[in-house]
């Protein structure tokens, strides 16, 4: 009885076994292969050419491809078209660049969304192009994120619209900026609990709150552009410790949202 109890229990080892499932994300990928022709392809945080640049891969690299999204118009080896592939790394490659071996899917909202801990989250999907008050930029108060123009910008957390301005030293905040200029354009603030504020700077147009208008995390508060003092569209990001949001009670956003579990990189 002991060895057939044994030889029951291998077999019903053995189904467990077979009976196990594979883990979803290999169900749900879509394998892709790099084509350049020899050069390497950089990774971006989000689908386009000028979104923060977060790696590359070599001609002839293996991908898995969650999701597709519309995002710029590349001219690719394999084909020319505005679709970008959101990988398993939740990085964007041109879908000009690959051969798959299937149809993939649109991305959801929520595949293409910013990422979101507690009650907060980054108010886009960029990556880090300028830190806060470097060598290089002692006066720099907070972060440049690089997403192109027009994406939306998301209030980080619930709170209450307390600035909506156009600050440009000369000129409308309604035009492309330059670096000649000084100020961050069109630039919205925002009010949260604790007296955290949040600062969003060189919107495209006119914002989409105005002041007093409670936000929910996620809200649209306007859209990335290049007015103000910018060479090129991308969001400025600051986070502050006290109302009136000054010089002296600006914070590392980097350090700020990373204690909440969230990163800028």
């Amino acid at each position: 009885m002991k060895k057939r109890h044994r030889r029951v229990t291998t077999l019903l080892a053995a189904s467990a076994l077979v009976l196990t499932p594979a883990p979803a994300q290999a169900a749900e990928s879509v394998n892709g292969t790099v084509v350049t022709g020899g050069t390497a392809l950089n990774t971006r945080s989000g689908p386009s050419a000028s979104s923060g640049r977060t790696g590359s891969l070599a001609n002839g690299s293996e991908v898995s491809i969650v999701c597709r999204i519309a995002g710029q118009f590349i001219s690719g080896t394999v084909t020319n078209t505005g679709f970008w592939d959101r990988l398993t790394t939740s990085n964007y490659i041109s879908d000009a660049y690959v051969r798959r071996s299937a149809a993939v899917p649109k991305c959801t909202s929520a595949a293409a969304a910013p990422a979101v801990s507690g009650a907060w989250m980054l108010p886009v999907s960029a990556g880090l192009i300028s830190g806060f008050r470097t060598a290089q930029r002692p006066a720099h108060d907070g972060v440049d994120l690089a997403a192109s123009r027009f994406t939306a910008i998301r209030a980080a957390s619930p709170g209450s619209v307390i600035r909506v301005v156009c600050n440009v030293s000369r000129g409308t905040c309604d035009v492309d900026g330059n670096s000649s200029l000084t100020g961050c354009g069109w630039y919205v603030e925002v009010l949260h609990a604790g007296d955290i504020v949040t600062r969003y700077c060189h919107m495209v147009r006119r914002p989409s709150v105005t002041v007093g208008q409670r936000v929910a995390r996620g809200s649209i508060l306007g859209y990335v552009g290049t007015s103000g003092s910018s060479s090129g569209p991308h969001l400025h990001l600051e986070v502050h410790t006290g109302v009136p949001a000054t010089r002296d009670n600006a914070i590392n956003p980097i350090a700020f949202f990373a204690a909440r579990g969230l990163t800028i990189s």
